[in-house]
């Protein structure tokens, strides 16, 4: 007896070896498909420009910046940020509140497909706390963006006392 997909009921055949076999591959072939039609809707994180802004000797503080662009076919979600070099990486923005600038912290950013979201001097940034080496000017910092899916995407910044210019990189 087997199981008839078609009916859903059992039935009594005398189905060759044959047919299960091409029953199989096909059932695989569907499963695949769809592993791939799942798997191609991926946001896809490019990081651009990326700097940090020179500071003081002794200066607790950083900021870094770059482009964040998504190449892919999905919102990208970033959650978090990381590095071995600062004690604490986390995603800020200064906004203008009554003529004073204030920043706040932000649980996270999102890329839509095909956008960009541009961390600069003035509005959304990375705040970067605690280096455990000198910052001077052309050490590069790798950072670690982490998406809220789990991936992750790094870059090498480099510490400078202006941002690159667009055809630097």
């Amino acid at each position: 007896m087997r199981f008839d997909m078609r009916s859903n009921s059992p039935r009594v055949s005398g189905t060759t070896r044959n047919n299960q076999g091409n029953r199989c591959a096909r059932a695989f072939a569907l499963l695949l498909a769809t592993m791939t039609i799942q798997a191609s809707a991926t946001g896809h994180l490019l990081i651009e420009q990326a700097w940090i802004r020179e500071a003081p000797p002794g200066a607790m503080m950083l900021a870094g910046y770059a482009v964040l662009r998504n190449d892919g076919d999905a919102v990208v979600e970033i959650s978090a940020a990381q590095s071995k070099i600062f004690g604490d990486v986390s995603i800020h923005e200064s906004v203008l509140e009554d003529g004073v600038s204030r920043m706040h912290e932000l649980k996270g950013l999102q890329i839509a497909p095909g956008t960009h979201v541009a961390l600069a001097p003035g509005g959304k940034h990375l705040m970067l706390m605690d280096a455990k080496t000198p910052m001077v000017a052309g050490t590069p910092v790798e950072l670690t963006l982490i998406m809220a899916d789990g991936r992750t995407a790094s870059a090498v910044f480099i510490v400078s006392a202006d941002a690159p210019s667009p055809a630097a990189h």
